[in-house]
């Protein structure tokens, strides 16, 4: 018997919807209103370059335009609503979801101790112990306030001294929490001083936090196959997610892609019957580490738009840029820009812009982009958008 087929336009529908693309990006954007925001899409993944203004904010901006950095503050160093921890990278997270992070400081404590023997310089595992209770005595620590006498290296993850490395198992393994940063800099804490311990102290067994986390995922996906339920939090491995989707009575369909092929996946009763709002046709700048771009195979499935980070692309061989950010419009990602906020000179400099193919440049969409880079601009804490004339802007 066929599979139904969920068709292209109504799961690019679902998919924008679920990661909160659909609606125009109004209302507010703080406290309550954006620890739920931040609930709903699951985490928000914190990256430290700041070309326009660092990933999590804009994540955060694009869905609420009134949002500025300063909002987020008290919910991670006040409230501590929000944790910092690992999903698929280093993220923000609703504390509310901590008891199933311990499934993860589990499964990382051996891991991390094993591989960090070899990959990290020696003698890590011995400071431990002693880091763990100078941060009990003493109080909040970042790296460079510890380590004193080891040999500093070149900064890279691959040559922490002896005691960054220890900071950073304590931190993945649970036992340390970051508390606040300094110009950008994690400061640790012990987590029972940090987080509520109404929250940290419930010990879920393990096939509970797989549920979760499994559950959670699809619900954030809207449809996906048990490997994509597995890489959402990166927590539960890829059996325990295709033995829970064989378990819990999903409904088994077909996706179809943007080039009218299918891929299998599974979603929830009634997921062929629901009707998503239509997405609004404003013009939106994206983070290239935006929820809905994270898995890049399933963005260019779902929308055909083939998109890779080229950072670490030599510049002679760059497609596009270093830092080149996608644009959405309506149910379709049309394009990418380049662009940089220069504070100090109090700009937002634009370098490129580049539409998708079959994507015309006409007046109105012009109109809107213009007025997205207006709004960007004002995001970064700057008063003019320069664009280079050989764009047509």
């Amino acid at each position: 018997m066929a599979l139904p087929v969920l068709k292209n336009k109504a799961a690019r529908a679902i998919f924008l919807d679920r990661h909160l693309l659909s609606a125009a990006p109004t209302g507010i954007s703080k406290g309550a209103e954006l620890l739920n925001l931040i609930t709903q899409l699951g985490f928000v993944q914190v990256d430290s370059i700041r070309t326009v203004e660092r990933a999590h904010h804009m994540v955060l901006r694009a869905r609420k335009a009134s949002y500025r950095p300063k909002h987020l503050t008290p919910l991670l160093e006040k409230e501590h609503s929000l944790f910092e921890h690992w999903t698929h990278d280093a993220s923000i997270i609703p504390t509310e979801f901590f008891p199933h992070w311990k499934l993860r400081f589990e499964r990382d404590a051996e891991t991390l101790r094993r591989q960090w023997r070899s990959w990290r310089r020696e003698g890590f595992e011995e400071k431990v112990d002693q880091l763990l209770e100078r941060i009990d005595k003493e109080g909040p620590k970042s790296s460079a306030c510890v380590g004193e006498g080891e040999k500093r290296g070149s900064g890279g993850w691959w040559d922490w001294h002896p005691s960054k490395t220890a900071l950073e198992y304590l931190w993945r393994t649970g036992e340390l929490t970051v508390s606040r940063r300094e110009s950008f800099k994690k400061f640790y804490d012990v987590t029972e001083k940090v987080l509520d311990k109404a929250l940290i102290t419930p010990e879920p067994y393990q096939q509970e936090s797989v549920d979760w986390l499994c559950n959670a995922a699809l619900d954030r996906l809207g449809f996906a196959n048990s490997t994509e339920i597995a890489d959402f939090w990166d927590i539960v491995t890829k059996a325990e997610a295709k033995e829970w989707c064989a378990n819990v009575g999903l409904l088994e369909i077909e996706v179809e892609c943007v080039d009218g092929s299918l891929r299998r996946a599974f979603a929830r009763d009634g997921s062929m019957e629901e009707t998503p709002p239509k997405p609004t046709s404003r013009l939106r700048i994206l983070s290239p580490f935006d929820p809905a771009l994270r898995d890049r195979k399933r963005a260019e499935r779902l929308f055909g738009f083939h998109y890779r980070i080229e950072i670490f692309v030599p510049e002679a061989k760059r497609e596009y840029g270093y830092y080149v950010f996608p644009m959405l419009e309506g149910d379709k990602l049309v394009g990418r820009i380049d662009m940089k906020a220069l504070r100090a000179q109090d700009i937002l400099n634009v370098t490129g812009l580049w539409w998708e193919q079959g994507v015309r440049a006409t007046p109105a969409r012009l109109d809107k982009l213009r007025g997205e880079l207006d709004r960007m601009a004002r995001f970064a804490g700057v008063s003019t958008v320069i664009i280079d004339p050989k764009l047509g802007l």
